[in-house]
C-alpha cells in the first residue's frame, strides 16, 4: 500500500504557479534608456522559440514537484508479517582468538578450523530461534559488541559468518566477555536473559577476573552456557613423522563448568561438528516466556529517489538556461558592427 508520511507538504505544489500569475506592478512612466535600441529591433525575429524558452521552466516546476512530494515522504507499506516473540533475550559471545585456527573439526568430510564449524552450526541455530532476540559478542584479546539485540536474525547471521580468527587479538579474555554480556542485559527482566559461550582455551588476558564476573552474572540472574570446543586427539606431522596430540590441551574445562555451575546453565563439550549441532539442540529447547504477537510491516521510503530527481531536473534547467543565455549572447555578439 502506498502511503504519505506527510501529506500536507502537497500544499506547497501550486506555489510556483501563484507567483506565476501574481499581477505584476510596475508604474507605466517608468522606461529605461538604451543607446543601441536598433539592436533589438535587429535580434528581435531571431529571438530564440517558445519552445526553448519554456524548457528550462518545465524542467524546474518538475524539480520542485519532486522536491516536494519528496518532502511528503511517500512510502510503500509491505504486507504484515506476524512476529511472535518469546521473550527471551540471546546473547552469543563467540571466541576468535589465535587457536580458533586449528584445524581438528570435519564439515563434510572436510578438515576446516574451529571457527568454520561453529559458523556453520551456529547459522542454524540462529535460524530456528524464530521470535527471541539475538546479540553477538565477539572475544579474542578484548570483547566487542558486534551486533545489539534484535529480532532481524537475518542479518545476525551475516555478522556471524562475517566474523574472522583474530579481529579482537589472539589472546582469550573470557571475563572481559561476560562483562560486557552483563552490561548488555543488565536493565532485561530476570528470567529472560541467556548468554551463550563459546570458546577453546583459558583466559589469558581482559580486565576481568572469570570466577568474579561469573559470580555477578548469578546475581543478576544471567543464565550462562558454556561451549568448549576442541578434539580431544590429533595427527599432525612431526619432526619423526605423524604424532598424535591433543589440540585442546590448553581448555579449561573446570572454568567454564565452574562459570555454568553459578550462573545455573550448562557446561557443554564438542569434539566434532556433530556434538556442536547437538548442544545447539539442547540450547534450543529453553522454554520461551509466552508473550503477545506483534505485527510487523517492511516500509520501503521513496524519499531518496524523488531528491535525486529534483537534483536531476534542477541540473537540467541550469544546462537548458545557460545553452539559451549563450545562443543570444553569440547572436549579439554577431550583429555587432
Amino acid at each position: 500500500m502506498f502511503e504519505l508520511t506527510w501529506p500536507w507538504f502537497l500544499c506547497l505544489l501550486p506555489v510556483p504557479i501563484i507567483f506565476y500569475f501574481l499581477p505584476k506592478v510596475a508604474k507605466k512612466d517608468q522606461a529605461i534608456w538604451f543607446p543601441n535600441a536598433h539592436y533589438l529591433q535587429n535580434h528581435e525575429e531571431k529571438r530564440p522559440s517558445k519552445h526553448a524558452i519554456r524548457l528550462p521552466l518545465i524542467f524546474l516546476l518538475l524539480a520542485w514537484v519532486c522536491l516536494v512530494v519528496g518532502i511528503a515522504r511517500p512510502v510503500w507499506l509491505g504486507a504484515p508479517t506476524q512476529v511472535i516473540p518469546s521473550g527471551r533475550d540471546i546473547m552469543i559471545a563467540l571466541d576468535l582468538s589465535g587457536s580458533m585456527q586449528v584445524k581438528d573439526m570435519q564439515l563434510n568430510n572436510q578438515p576446516v578450523d574451529r571457527l568454520t564449524a561453529e559458523k556453520w552450526v551456529l547459522s542454524n541455530f540462529i535460524k530456528k530461534r524464530h521470535g527471541d532476540r539475538i546479540g553477538l559478542i565477539v572475544f579474542g584479546t578484548k570483547a566487542y559488541l558486534e551486533a545489539p539485540f534484535s529480532f532481524d536474525t537475518k542479518t545476525i547471521n551475516q555478522l556471524v559468518q562475517q566474523t574472522q580468527i583474530g579481529f579482537a587479538g589472539q589472546q582469550t579474555a573470557i571475563g572481559d566477555a561476560i562483562g560486557l554480556a552483563i552490561k548488555r542485559m543488565e536493565n532485561k527482566p530476570d528470567d529472560k536473559k541467556v548468554l551463550i559461550l563459546m570458546t577453546d582455551g583459558a583466559n589469558t588476558a581482559g580486565q576481568v577476573n572469570p570466577e568474579q564476573a561469573a559470580d555477578f552474572a548469578a546475581s543478576q540472574h544471567l543464565k550462562i552456557y558454556t561451549i568448549g570446543i576442541g578434539a580431544d586427539s590429533m595427527v599432525v606431522q612431526g619432526f619423526f613423522g605423524p604424532e598424535t596430540v591433543n589440540p585442546s590441551s590448553d581448555l579449561d574445562e573446570k572454568l567454564l563448568k565452574s562459570i555454568a555451575h553459578k550462573t545455573g546453565g550448562q557446561f557443554f563439550r564438542a569434539r566434532n561438528t556433530q556434538d556442536l549441532k547437538r548442544i545447539y539442540a539442547d540450547i534450543s529447547k529453553l522454554e520461551p516466556t509466552k508473550a503477545q504477537p506483534i505485527w510487523q510491516r517492511p516500509i520501503t521510503s521513496y524519499f531518496h529517489w524523488l531528491g535525486l530527481a529534483s537534483l536531476v531536473f534542477f541540473a537540467l534547467t541550469l544546462l537548458t538556461s545557460g545553452k539559451l543565455s549563450l545562443s543570444r549572447f553569440k547572436s549579439s555578439m554577431r550583429k555587432r558592427p
